[in-house]
């Protein structure tokens, strides 16, 4: 039976506000926005409870701050009067959450609660064979840190590891508030932290975390030779500079994995060990190494941790044999049309990219800023996953081909040229050679032949074959391509056309 305890402190606050807000109306009464009550009380079987707000201008909650358990509604609204609910299904253990409300340059605060936390001992493999929702105290080492600003990191212990999704600061804040450099937390060190478990598709994850102790590592990597911990792609050596605050010396240990082609040449010094390790030549794709240095004290194990990187050669690789490939280091170059923009990304640099053989998404890809759909772009990048969703990460662009949008008659003044690109749209008037694509397109009393009508961008020989019974391209159709224009005979043609979209005659 594990220990449970409740958060006296905790609740006692909570009290105290619930009982003192009428007393100290700055925080329901700003003169933009008032609210009923800013503390919302959720019964632990589920339910809802509803506010009054008032406001004198447009308003909206902050969404990215309301947790998936909790439903608020609505979620913004006009000036005046509404009423706002709160919903939660039932929960195992109490929960909490801090909103923010946004109108006229202000922001009124409301803090919802659902229960009453109760905070259990365990593993991390207790952790990842319970339940959702259940909040745990877990202790163990850093063993890697993810993200700096949010505070994201990973959490081991002898049974598992669990993937700490956000870390409160000191003051008990989450958000970008640069917990890691706030707590001062390295890896290595031990840690225990409490918080709430979830479930992000595979990965099991405790929330926002509360720091309750840390215990700082008794060994600890100062700097490494060269600075970016990188192996030249020829092979070479890299020098580690260590601090060891124990008598009994430091212990190194090399993956599996890694020790066909990673040793060590040389362990030297006491308290201040140096440690030189060689990489062979690297003929294959881009590789790294996760190096572990333990010490004891006698009682305890410490360790810290050091990745080291080395460049292998790029793999040109087509958008299908990209999807086939393992998520992983090894760096590929693939080319394409840009088909759309990832929504998504507020950063403007994802983009679909669609060849000859398939659509993948380039996930912020830097050199993609200024990019549109229907740019012809080269990109390099490794094979990565969101969600079982393949996609394309790290990218850097080598190169980007502006097409531009034009009519087909301003297409027909345009000059002969194979390295100048043009997106043209126009009805399907005529098809001379269906294998290929061979076709007329027509707008207004202009017609434009296109001389070979492609799948996708990189198709030669038998790939560029019966593009238009693939789609299901007939006469009449409205078909977009892309491609330079030439001239054949006299005659004015798109000289291979890549195919971009189509709609079907009504």
């Amino acid at each position: 039976m594990k220990l449970k305890y409740f958060i006296p402190a905790f609740i006692a606050l909570f009290a105290l506000a619930l009982t003192s807000c009428n007393d100290d109306d700055s925080a329901t009464l700003l003169n933009e926005i008032r609210v009923s009550s800013s503390y919302v009380a959720i019964d632990v079987n589920g339910g809802s409870t509803s506010i009054t707000l008032d406001a004198t201008d447009n308003w909206a909650f902050v969404e990215d701050e309301i947790p998936a358990w909790l439903t608020v509604s609505p979620k913004a609204g006009a000036a005046g009067q509404t009423e706002v609910t709160f919903s939660a299904s039932s929960t195992l253990d109490g929960r909490t959450a801090v909103l923010h409300i946004n109108c006229a340059d202000k922001q009124q605060t409301i803090n919802v609660i659902q229960g009453l936390p109760v905070v259990e001992d365990a593993t991390c493999a207790e952790v990842i064979a319970g339940p959702d929702s259940k909040t745990y105290r877990v202790t163990g080492t850093v063993t890697a840190i993810a993200n700096t600003v949010y505070g994201n990191w990973y959490l081991t212990d002898e049974t598992g590891t669990i993937y700490i999704y956000g870390t409160l600061d000191k003051s008990g804040k989450d958000g970008q508030n640069n917990s890691i450099a706030a707590w001062g937390i390295e890896v290595g060190d031990i840690i225990t932290v409490e918080g709430p478990k979830t479930t992000y598709g595979t990965t099991v994850e405790l929330v926002n975390v509360t720091v309750i102790d840390i215990q700082k590592s008794l060994v600890k990597v100062e700097s490494i030779d060269p600075e970016n911990a990188q192996f030249p792609l020829e092979g070479g050596e890299l020098t580690v500079n260590l601090s060891c605050k124990t008598s009994n010396g430091i212990s190194v240990e090399i993956p599996e994995a890694a020790k066909s082609w990673l040793s060590i040449v040389s362990i030297s010094g006491g308290s201040e060990p140096v440690v030189k390790f060689r990489a062979a030549a690297n003929e294959g794709g881009d590789r790294n190494v996760t190096v572990v240095f333990k010490t004891t004290d006698g009682k305890k194990e410490y360790t810290s941790e050091a990745t080291f990187t080395q460049k292998g050669s790029i793999i040109a690789a087509s958008v299908a044999d990209f999807l086939a490939a393992e998520v992983g280091d090894t760096q590929y170059r693939i080319s394409g049309i840009l088909t759309e923009k990832y929504t998504s990304d507020k950063q403007n640099k994802s983009f679909y990219v669609r060849d000859y053989s398939g659509t993948v998404l380039i996930y912020r890809a830097e050199g993609l800023e200024n990019a549109k759909a229907g740019d012809i772009v080269t990109v390099v990048g490794k094979r990565g996953a969101y969600k079982d969703n393949a996609q394309m990460v790290s990218g850097t662009v080598e190169d980007l081909k502006v097409v531009t949008e034009v009519s087909l008659d301003e297409f027909l003044t345009k000059e002969d040229n194979t390295g100048v690109y043009y997106m043209v749209t126009g009805t399907v008037d005529e098809i001379v050679q269906a294998t290929y694509g061979n076709l007329y397109l027509k707008s207004g009393d202009t017609r434009l032949y296109v001389y070979g009508t492609y799948p996708g961008w990189g198709a030669t020989g038998d790939f560029r074959k019966n593009m238009l019974a693939t789609a299901g391209i007939e006469v009449g159709d409205k078909l977009t391509i892309v491609g330079p224009k030439g001239t054949y005979n006299g005659t004015p043609q798109v000289n291979g056309g890549f195919y971009f979209s189509h709609e079907k005659a009504q």
